[in-house]
């Protein structure tokens, strides 16, 4: 039998992202994905509650869901992967190579994602073709 999770069940996960380097909660139109070690991930579609959770702990927050699909896309698949748990590969960073928290965040917030907790990186403003929210 499944077991419902609740939102009080998120704050070991989050304490464990906390204390991994590159540690952080990416929000998408298709849920949510808390990275808390190297290779491992925890999805799920409750996001508001994780988010809210996350950023008040302190911990790195993307969110994605205002950007543009297409722009999205570009991002995910022709950009790096955030390094996890693990050293980040020299710079210059291609899809499939490990980047740095930092320079990956700082990409997704040109386009207009929401970026919470990253010092030096807030939400730029995006011209209204690349965002779909108000």
């Amino acid at each position: 039998m499944l077991k419902r999770t609740t939102a009080a069940d998120y704050f070991a996960d989050i304490a464990a992202a906390l204390t991994t380097k590159g540690g952080h909660l990416s929000i998408g139109r298709g849920g949510f994905t808390l990275h808390y070690s190297d290779g491992a991930m925890l999805s799920g579609y409750g996001c508001e509650q994780i988010k809210a959770q996350s950023i008040a702990a302190g911990l790195p927050v993307i969110d994605s869901r205002n950007v543009d699909l297409d722009i999205v896309l570009q991002l995910t698949l022709g950009g790096p992967l955030v390094a996890v748990g693990r050293d980040p590969e020299p710079a210059p960073w291609h899809g499939l190579s490990y980047a740095p928290l930092r320079a990956v965040a700082a990409d997704y917030a040109a386009a207009g994602a929401e970026v919470w907790n990253i010092p030096g990186i807030e939400t730029m403003a995006a011209p209204a073709k690349r965002r779909t929210g108000p």
